[in-house]
């Protein structure tokens, strides 16, 4: 009787948290991806893990208003940086841009590996949390490294910078960051993090 409940309990919750399908539907369609060297990844996703590049793991970042140093040295005379402030951020570039390469490069192989166990067809619960937990943790890391550069850089520029980096990035608001200051902050320390007069 104790395992008819559970059961009962657990196909209705199952069915609870599956998203409604309409007529025809059977969700995501996966077809032409099963061709991919590693399924969970496209050749962009690759491509983009063993560059170093963002894979959009800064957006919190970025998206708030704190620009990161790729595309602040890109836009460094739009956005008037000075030659010390390059010289900072680049070093805060090489930086980012070597470690993102190593932890791109983990990554990429940590899924090439559970592609190949999935692929092998011989499953265990604890190699499969094993592999989990090395590609949930390559990831955190690799998207700490990104994030961080962000956070670094916002203490080498000043808000009229990060306000034209913001526009001609496209994330413009007419919004003054100084004036309106989102429930809840302190007012003098939010004004000091974001650099205001």
């Amino acid at each position: 009787m104790k395992k008819l409940l559970l059961w009962i309990a657990f196909s209705s919750l199952t069915f609870w948290v599956q998203p409604a399908l309409g007529e025809g539907e059977l969700g995501p369609d996966y077809s032409g991806q099963e061709g991919r060297a590693i399924k969970s990844l496209s050749d962009d996703d690759i491509s983009q893990l063993l560059a170093g590049k963002g894979w959009g793991l800064a957006k919190a970042a970025e998206l708030n208003g704190v620009p990161g140093p790729t595309h602040l040295l890109a836009m460094k005379s739009e956005i008037n940086l000075s030659d010390s402030q390059v010289t900072d951020i680049t070093a805060i570039f090489e930086i980012m841009q070597s470690r993102a390469i190593l932890l791109g490069t983990r990554l990429v192989g940590l899924e090439r590996g559970l592609d190949h166990y999935f692929r092998s067809g011989e499953f265990s619960g604890e190699k499969l949390n094993e592999l989990l937990s090395g590609i949930g943790r390559a990831r955190s890391e690799l998207r700490f490294v990104h994030l961080s550069s962000h956070q670094k850089v916002a203490e080498l520029v000043t808000l009229h910078q990060v306000e034209r980096y913001n526009e001609l990035r496209g994330y413009s608001s007419s919004d003054n960051q100084c004036q309106n200051i989102p429930t809840g902050h302190d007012p003098k320390m939010f004004k000091k993090h974001r650099r205001c007069p």
